[in-house]
């Protein structure tokens, strides 16, 4: 497990030339140095000296962060920013006395249990027969992460949009991706499910491992990062957009329709979403004015730094209601809550949906 020390090198290659500024939401909004990765670093590199302690001062500005990578995008050093805040916030927390009731919280004997309790329960009343595998078909190995245990819709909504494919769906038990551990500095947590996810898809036979949720894809292929002799073939990995585009999927909705999409922070590409909706009959895509900025949510980020969060997200609102779309879709389930709850605080009318649930609705 990596130190703040081990990242020293990494801290002094910052050139503090500000090209962060005009990446980071949070600066943009706040007009805080501590608030961007060049501001960060100063302070962190302090208590790498040993001439700043990590306080709770700093730790404040540790989760004014997004976390939405846009900062390393941008950086001319290539410095990986959120492994060295996430290493940071490890090395606060682990000597915070609060820090061991969310640590208790997240612990398998409480968070994954509460999964699996919601999964067996969900089971019961939406049971399937026994379905055969088809040794000539693509195999994939679907990664549903947390909120599609508890709310399995996902389920159904491929189930019609894939029903007249070939394909071979395996769900082995996978726990959360551990970004929610990682966000909170609870590395030790993050590690365990790691390893255990890991060990689960190299046991697997499979030509995809795909995901609904941009989040989850981001970690999972962000292991390797913070875990040492651990190997994924990353072009194996990929959304249910990727696929569905992949295969020129076709659909068609009764009456015209207007979408719009919201780019979640995770998302590395999205070039399936138009051409999917070029598939798409009676439904015309209408591109939103920062249609990649953050919808607030950002998992704990609106919890610890609210006000901040609401104008994020009043501000994709108004980008969204500006389209006049009927829709607003995306690939996150973090984004689906964020954007209801903003959109439903300026009454507006449009629906927010996944990308399989709109898909869904197009299948005759």
């Amino acid at each position: 497990m990596r130190t703040l020390k081990d990242f020293e090198k990494e801290l002094n290659k910052c050139s503090k030339c500000g090209l962060c500024q005009q990446a980071c939401p949070i600066y943009k909004i706040t007009q805080n140095e501590c608030a961007v990765s060049k501001g960060k670093f100063i302070m962190l590199h302090g208590v790498t000296k040993g001439e700043l302690k990590l306080s709770k001062k700093v730790n404040k500005y540790l989760d004014m962060c997004l976390k939405c990578g846009k900062c390393n995008d941008f950086c001319p050093s290539g410095i990986d920013v959120c492994q060295i805040l996430n290493t940071a916030k490890y090395e606060y927390v682990k000597n915070s006395k609060f820090s061991r009731l969310v640590f208790f919280l997240q612990s398998r004997f409480v968070f994954s249990n509460i999964i699996k309790l919601f999964n067996f329960v969900n089971c019961l009343f939406n049971a399937e027969g026994h379905k055969t595998f088809n040794k000539d078909a693509a195999t994939v190995l679907y990664f549903k992460g947390c909120v599609n245990q508890v709310f399995p819709f996902s389920d159904k909504y491929i189930k019609k949009i894939f029903k007249n494919i070939q394909l071979n769906i395996l769900s082995p038990d996978f726990e959360c991706c551990g970004l929610p551990f990682l966000s909170e500095g609870n590395m030790k947590r993050f590690e365990d499910v790691a390893k255990n996810n890991s060990n689960l898809i190299k046991s697997s036979q499979y030509n995809y491992i795909v995901s609904d949720c941009a989040s989850c894809e981001d970690t999972l292929l962000n292991y390797p990062k913070y875990i040492k002799n651990l190997e994924y073939n990353s072009a194996k990995f990929m959304n249910w957009g990727d696929l569905i585009a992949d295969y020129e999927l076709r659909f068609c909705y009764e009456k015209p329709l207007r979408v719009t999409f919201h780019k979640p922070c995770h998302l590395k590409d999205d070039s399936f979403f138009e051409k999917i909706m070029n598939n798409c009959e009676n439904v015309e895509y209408i591109k939103m004015k920062g249609y990649d900025d953050c919808c607030g949510l950002s998992g704990s980020f609106f919890i610890k730094n609210p006000a901040i969060s609401k104008e994020l997200m009043n501000n994709k609102c108004k980008n969204i209601i500006d389209t006049e779309a009927d829709y607003v879709i995306t690939t996150c389930p973090a984004c689906l809550i964020g954007l209801k709850k903003g959109l439903r605080k300026v009454n507006s009318k449009i629906k927010v949906v996944s990308l399989l649930e709109f898909l869904a609705r197009g299948c005759k």
